[in-house]
């Protein structure tokens, strides 16, 4: 589906793909930053304390949440410049990608780059030592890893138009409720290896996502249903 969505919607306009690059780019940063806080966290705890090493965890993923919406709001920010500067340049004095279409596809650039490492640390967990299952643990791991890296990277893209949206009509509340799905869908994979305590939620605020952002783009129930009837 994400590879998809790349190339029917994003492939043909080189405009789009220097935009979903950069975007990947800025979720790679953020990652990267938090990473490097949470090893020296982890570094100067004593490893011994499974408590602490266990807090510190939690730490790590909710504060990699917080950095990736500010390093989301940054991106805005640089759009936002970039498109005053695509006016002054045109002829016609209008920009040749709107904002809804920069959120869009800022939005895939930084679910197809969380997809990417997810799929990185699957394949690296895969290579092994050891057999999943082997002490009676689920053995579909792979598969719910698979479902699990998939709504993120739609999460992800929807994340994008509702947060730009918030940010370009001055909604803070909007920003407020992207940060704090984001919060709750990673804190929900702390309920792993129980998957339907993770997948089930993630999946059911995917779909309001979903909604939300079509609406806002300016989607309405009569053209779902022409596209649904291939009208």
């Amino acid at each position: 589906p994400a590879f998809g969505l790349f190339l029917f919607t994003i492939a043909r306009d080189p405009l789009r793909i220097i935009i979903l690059i950069a975007g990947a780019f800025f979720w790679l940063v953020s990652l990267l930053l938090s990473s490097l806080i949470w090893f020296i966290a982890v570094k100067a705890s004593d490893p011994r304390d499974e408590p602490l090493q266990k807090g510190l965890l939690i730490f790590g993923v909710m504060f990699s949440v917080l950095l990736q919406e500010a390093f989301r709001f940054l991106y805005y920010k640089l759009l936002r410049k970039a498109i005053e500067g695509l006016v002054a340049l045109s002829e016609d004095g209008c920009s040749p990608i709107s904002i809804q279409q920069m959120a869009y596809v800022a939005g895939v650039g930084f679910g197809l780059m969380s997809g990417a490492f997810s799929m990185i640390n699957l394949l690296a967990d895969a290579l092994g030592p050891g057999t999943v299952g082997i002490h009676g643990d689920s053995q579909l791991y792979f598969l719910t890893s698979a479902f699990m890296t998939m709504v993120l990277i739609f999460l992800h893209t929807f994340w994008g138009i509702l947060f730009f949206h918030g940010c370009e009509h001055r909604r803070w509340w909007e920003i407020m409720v992207v940060v704090v799905m984001h919060l709750a869908v990673s804190g929900s994979t702390f309920c792993n290896p129980l998957y339907v305590g993770s997948l089930v939620p993630s999946y059911l605020l995917m779909a309001v996502a979903a909604a939300w952002a079509y609406i806002l783009s300016g989607g309405s129930a009569q053209n779902l249903r022409r596209f649904l009837l291939c009208k």
